[in-house]
């Protein structure tokens, strides 16, 4: 048996379920409807595809070597996450200013909005989890720890890297899910509130640490 292999599932599925910005943008997603959730969620997922790949073909060592490219992403990426925790407040507030005994949100129409809406929350699961500078440093260093002395590096590296983006989109999805399961309770107006104002403070802080982690860099 593989003791590596094993030793990198339980490293990885820690790494992706453990709760940040792609946890907090799929939970506030998924109040909206399952499909936006879900769509949030494949995002994300799309996100860790692009920095696995970026780890594979040793492109993420270009970025981490270079700071002003570094420095770019990190700054788009605070930015991000402070527009989405702001949005994510804003919602709270309104919220607040809602009628009490109005109930659950109806679940989306089909048509062109309700597209528009799945491409939305697939384009913030993708950026929310593409432009976190941290992760192309993170699987640079711990992907080539878990290739075997001896062994070719590519299709080992790949083969983790798949691992990570499969997990991601079964974790993921089934946090969107799980979310619209509780939707009835979720969606209470102030079950609602309080968890879009958690995500929101969540989400600004994140981009905040960024953003500050820039200036003193």
């Amino acid at each position: 048996m593989d003791g590596q292999l094993i030793a990198f599932t339980g490293i990885a599925a820690g790494m992706v379920t453990m709760p940040g910005a792609d946890f907090a943008v799929v939970v506030r997603n998924a109040l909206d409807s399952r499909r936006a959730g879900v769509a949030t969620a494949i995002g994300v997922a799309g996100g860790l595809l692009v920095h696995t790949a970026l780890a594979v073909a040793g492109l993420a060592a270009v970025l981490v070597a270079v700071p002003a490219l570094f420095g770019a992403v990190q700054l788009l990426g605070g930015v991000y996450l402070l527009y989405l925790g702001a949005a994510a407040l804003t919602a709270a507030v309104r919220r607040t200013g809602a009628h009490a005994d109005s109930g659950p949100a109806a679940a989306p129409a089909d048509g062109p909005a309700a597209l528009l809406g799945t491409a939305r929350s697939l384009r913030q699961g993708f950026l929310t989890n593409a432009l976190n500078p941290k992760a192309p440093v993170l699987f640079l260093s711990l992907l080539p720890q878990f290739v075997p002395a001896g062994e070719p590096a590519l299709p080992r590296t790949l083969l983790l890297a798949t691992m990570v983006v499969a997990m991601a989109l079964v974790w993921f999805p089934a946090v969107a899910l799980l979310v619209d399961r509780l939707g009835n309770w979720l969606r209470r107006p102030q079950v609602a509130r309080a968890l879009e104002a958690v995500t929101g403070a969540l989400l600004t802080a994140l981009g905040s640490i960024l953003l500050i982690e820039l200036v003193l860099a």
